[in-house]
């Protein structure tokens, strides 16, 4: 009864409650959040026996999270976290990391442990890894709380069980972290165990995405109205969360234009990956914006409220060119170069680079599909290659014009069977790049991996790679002004098919209407001196 009373207690003070742990967390340096989803917890895992340990690998955690989350591990393997592996349903392509070429890192085949190592879950080495076995699921790397969990950059998912050199030769070391403290401090996701990966995707910070850094671990309002804890304070699972552990919104799959509404529970398609899902189909006032309600049929929310990406203090990698990869010094180490304000800029094992920050998007129609060049397709070399060709047109009732981060680059291709190249870049043996800086060994291996022969023949095509942005959304004070479209330097300016009032010109018609505004003019003017005339006359 009294404990009723408590919960009830709890309830009825949920506002008390979020302003007291903002001060605790100021404090204790997790945010109110945080300690308000410890108090709501059903369990404490610090008093679970099971959970003290000692722990010799990861998997032996999960075999004990299993005892009690029977189903997790099952579920787990029906997500596209767990697979890498996604059907386009529009396209039938089969996409996910397991199947793409990008123009950052190449792709997974024959650099799987340097890969998965932002991959959920334990020993994805080879091709030989068991997708079916349950205790290879990491639980830890998205529920952990103590910020202190981390695998091992090249350990296929595993991490540190003993001090280990990285980099290798650089005489600094990662110390293995307590699994059992982990274990007994696990509770919801959050943006810090979210973006161990997703702001890290590509190689570092910012690299890949643009609208995903370490910024928005504690994001003040201006950089995302959503996620700033001066704000919402949401986390990353308050949008892309569902049932079961599917994770909602996937840039494979991406919902152009929601026409359902807010989502209601079992009435709607139970996606709130998308801001109407929240906001409506009309979510401007009536009273003060209504015309803005108007725009929705064409723009992308994101369009006006996210207008600049990579705004949070760190630079998007923009350019990766792999043709200049390669040089090494006399002692055979890769050389890097950096600019004035310690951004690297060259890497002799990845190339060349460069950065951008408040980087305004570029825009496009957009539909939901998605055209990828896979391995395989032709590439001939004398084209730009997009990586990912983006669907929509002007007149298209499922397309809206959509902010993108375009990443441009030049890649491998091997010229003798037409397409983009498997690049062998990680591992110990010696057909490795980044042990012997040797393309031609590099790729003979990657493409072997791929099930494919390698002509002999290399070259380097220019490609690019385009990711919608939905993130770093700026509160609506901040949102893009009326001018920014309507005007001489319209943003809109490059997207076809669209008349703007205040920046559209049609020559001839342009001309006639000038004209017809100056006769309109004179003909008042004229009229108006004439009566001015008549009145002067009469008396």
């Amino acid at each position: 009864m009294k404990r009723n009373i408590a919960i009830s207690r709890l309830c009825a003070f949920a506002a008390w409650l979020l302003a007291a742990t903002a001060l605790i967390g100021a404090a204790a340096g997790v945010t109110a959040q945080e300690v308000t989803q410890s108090k709501i917890s059903t369990a404490d895992h610090s008093k679970f026996a099971e959970l003290e340990g000692p722990f010799a690998t990861g998997p032996d955690v999960t075999k004990i999270c299993l005892s009690c989350h029977t189903e997790a591990a099952s579920q787990i393997h029906q997500t596209k976290h767990w697979n890498w592996d996604v059907v386009n349903p529009a396209s039938g392509e089969r996409l996910g990391k397991r199947n793409v070429i990008n123009n950052f890192c190449g792709s997974i085949v024959s650099n799987e442990p340097r890969c998965t190592s932002c991959h959920i879950g334990y020993g994805w080495k080879d091709d030989t890894f068991d997708f079916a076995a349950q205790e290879n699921v990491d639980c830890l790397v998205c529920h952990d709380q103590t910020g202190k969990y981390r695998k091992f950059p090249a350990g296929a998912g595993h991490p540190v069980y003993e001090p280990k050199e990285w980099p290798g030769g650089s005489g600094r070391f990662i110390e293995p972290v307590s699994l059992a403290e982990v274990a007994k401090n696990v509770g919801p996701t959050s943006r810090r165990t979210c973006g161990t990966c997703h702001f890290l995707g590509g190689g570092g910070n910012a690299v890949k995405h643009g609208d995903l850094d370490m910024s928005l671990l504690e994001p003040g309002k201006y950089l995302d109205v959503h996620m700033s804890p001066d704000r919402l304070d949401f986390t990353c699972s308050k949008c892309h969360g569902g049932d079961n552990h599917l994770v909602q919104g996937s840039r494979y799959t991406t919902n152009a234009k929601d026409l359902s509404g807010i989502d209601i529970p079992g009435r709607t398609d139970g996606s709130r990956a998308t801001c109407e899902s929240c906001h409506g189909l009309t979510p401007h006032s009536a009273s003060a914006n209504a015309k803005l309600n108007d725009h929705t049929d064409v723009l992308a929310c994101q369009t006006c409220h996210i207008p600049a990406f990579a705004r949070g203090g760190y630079p998007t990698k923009m350019w990766w060119d792999w043709s200049t990869a390669g040089e090494t010094t006399p002692e055979g180490k890769p050389v890097k170069r950096h600019d004035e304000d310690g951004l690297e800029i060259y890497s002799g094992m990845k190339g060349d680079f460069a950065w951008g920050d408040h980087v305004v998007p570029e825009y496009r129609w957009f539909d939901g599909t998605v055209d990828y060049t896979l391995f395989g397709d032709q590439v001939t070399g004398d084209e730009l290659v997009e990586i990912n060709d983006y669907g929509g047109k002007p007149g298209d009732d499922k397309s809206r014009i959509w902010p993108f981060k375009v990443m441009r680059g030049k890649q491998a291709y091997d010229v003798g069977n037409q397409t983009l190249a498997v690049v062998h870049t990680f591992g110990k043996d010696d057909t490795a790049f980044w042990t012997n800086y040797d393309w031609d060994k590099a790729v003979e291996a990657g493409m072997k991996a791929a099930g494919a022969e390698y002509s002999g023949e290399l070259g380097f095509v220019e490609t690019e790679m385009a990711w919608p942005i939905s993130h770093m959304t700026a509160p609506k004070e901040d949102a893009l002004e009326c001018e920014a479209c309507h005007s001489a330097k319209s943003r809109l300016a490059s997207v076809p098919g669209l008349y703007i009032p205040g920046f559209s010109r049609f020559g001839m018609l342009d001309t006639i209407a000038w004209i017809v505004a100056a006769l309109t003019l004179a003909g008042v003017l004229g009229h108006g001196a004439l009566r001015y005339w008549m009145s002067r006359k009469e008396g």
